[in-house]
């Protein structure tokens, strides 16, 4: 099985070669995660200087992704452009409708067209994969609308393979754990402020400081509910490390700080609009 997912990957990478040097020059969306940092080096084998690194920089950015994403553009070899994005100025974002990643991805992938043109690059691609065409990503919608290139998703490239050809190409990201928009956090018709979203991206800082690989703190209204694997719950309850994560909590404002039992899920929040989570994660090898 293992030998048969290497082979189907290895397929697929060739053909993905093959796509992006038909798009001749790109600007490729980097967020710095597991899919992105792949394409971008695929396309840097690809292309060479005709392929440019583009990450939209925003409060809603956690604050360690911004700084591994320039490490790693830097190690391959990348230009490297960072833009910043205004969906926190958008009423459509900022009120946290169910199709919030619709109005942030619009706003965000407009401006990469821009710069795209500016530099006279021909695409702007993206890094969705196969597995995400299961999940609930109205972000899609303006990547549609607006033209943008999804390469690993037209070579049919799965999350395992991705991870299974970064690990060959010796990228640190390979096993890299998701962490996606502080947004996400806070339940559809809650509304995005600066200081939630500095609060979400400390206390999970705090979390992972103790040694967990999945963290989230979800915010509802005055309680704060972690998420982390089922497997680090022995860790997180011992007083030494409960003790500062409440104190932070408390001190932020917040009454009740709960464990969720149910342990870390991908867009677990996603429920409360009748779409499941895609599933519970219990290992570092898997993406949300």
């Amino acid at each position: 099985m293992v030998i048969d997912l290497m082979n189907s990957a290895r397929e697929k990478y060739d053909k993905l070669i093959e796509i992006l040097k038909g798009m001749e020059s790109v600007a490729v969306a980097y967020s710095g995660g597991v899919d992105s940092s792949f394409l971008l080096a695929a396309a840097k084998v690809a292309l060479g200087g005709k392929a440019v690194a583009v990450t939209a920089k925003s409060q809603v950015s956690p604050e360690r992704e911004g700084k591994e994403a320039a490490e790693l553009a830097a190690k391959l070899g990348a230009e490297h452009i960072i833009l910043m994005s205004d969906e926190m100025q958008d009423e459509n974002f900022v009120t946290n409708p169910p199709d919030r990643c619709y109005h942030c991805k619009k706003e965000c992938f407009t401006k990469i067209l821009n710069l795209a043109a500016e530099k006279g690059l021909r695409y702007v691609a993206e890094g969705s994969v196969n597995d995400d065409k299961n999940d609930y990503r109205p972000g899609m919608r303006a990547v549609a609308e607006l033209g943008i290139r999804s390469p690993l998703l037209e070579a049919d490239l799965t999350k395992d393979e991705v991870r299974i050809l970064s690990r060959e190409m010796e990228l640190p990201t390979w096993n890299k754990a998701a962490n996606p928009c502080l947004a996400s956090r806070l339940p559809y018709g809650t509304r995005i402020t600066p200081h939630s979203l500095k609060i979400i991206d400390e206390a999970e800082e705090i979390i992972r400081g103790m040694g967990a690989l999945n963290v989230r703190v979800r915010i509802h209204d005055k309680t704060a509910r972690i998420e982390v694997d089922r497997s680090f719950f022995p860790e997180i309850i011992k007083e030494n490390n409960l003790t500062p994560i409440i104190n932070y909590l408390k001190k932020a404002g917040f009454i009740y700080v709960t464990l969720d039992l149910s342990g870390y899920k991908t867009g677990s929040l996603n429920a409360m609009i009748g779409k499941e989570p895609v599933g519970e994660q219990r290992s570092h090898t898997k993406d949300s």
